[in-house]
């Protein structure tokens, strides 16, 4: 496949940026886009140019590092699939592929592809916890779990830290990431002492880093790369409204 490829450059997060197209031949339709852009790397390298930068980790759809913008959308066209998990079988011979990094003014680009997504890390230390008593592990029967519960918790848990649904909303928010945070926490019994106040300061630290609130566009859904539905964010604002009737707010 003869691939055209437009990857924005950036050198850092002061300067500005542009689109730089590179045209690669003979790419694999078993290579996954970040293999692909390997491939680009290793050819920059050998003409002694730059190379693009950009996160990855395991590679597995897992680690939620390898978040850009694919053609305008967030981990590319292919549904419920990280970037790495993307193959160029999914693209034509010929096509023109635009790369970006997100667009999101929390997520300041560090360096070409590479953004600072930091704020998540901001927001789990606000709340995304349990409190646990030292000593040995309990026992994994110590505390019965319906199965109905426990299967919704491991839905909420899906969810890598990836910022895709923050990219992919208009209103740039990150209720998605939020919410499925908070359910995961609060619908099991360990994450029952921070109940009352994990939702309100977890979004509290939301709205301090500059997300946007969430209008229902659903946007953040469609853009998931692990389908979290988003009657997540439905049951964070039960439990926001939970909470600060308890606090007296």
């Amino acid at each position: 496949m003869r691939i055209n490829l437009h990857v924005w450059r950036q050198p850092n997060t002061e300067a500005k940026g542009h689109i730089q197209l590179y045209t690669l031949d003979d790419v694999s339709p078993d290579m996954s886009f970040l293999e692909m852009l390997d491939v680009l790397n290793e050819q920059l390298i050998q003409k002694g140019d730059d190379p693009v930068a950009f996160e990855s980790d395991c590679r597995e759809g897992i680690c939620g590092t390898c978040g850009m913008v694919i053609d305008g959308i967030p981990h590319g066209k292919q549904s419920g699939a990280t970037v790495c998990q993307l193959h160029m079988r999914k693209f034509k011979d010929g096509d023109d592929i635009y790369v970006e990094p997100y667009r999101h003014t929390v997520f300041p680009v560090i360096k070409d592809l590479f953004v600072d997504r930091s704020a998540y890390d901001r927001i789990i230390q606000a709340g995304g916890y349990v409190s646990a008593n030292v000593g040995s592990a309990p026992d994994a029967n110590a505390n019965p779990i319906p199965k109905g519960i426990a299967d919704l918790a491991m839905d909420a848990a899906q969810c890598i830290g990836c910022g895709a649904c923050a990219a992919a909303c208009p209103n740039g928010s990150a209720m998605l990431f939020v919410a499925a945070k908070v359910s995961h926490f609060n619908l099991l019994p360990q994450g029952q002492p921070e109940k009352a106040t994990r939702a309100r300061a977890m979004v509290k630290r939301m709205e301090d880093e500059g997300f946007g609130g969430c209008s229902n566009y659903y946007e953040c859904e469609a853009a998931c790369p692990k389908n979290i539905s988003v009657r997540f964010i439905a049951k964070l604002n039960r439990d926001y409204l939970y909470a600060a009737f308890k606090e007296g707010v």
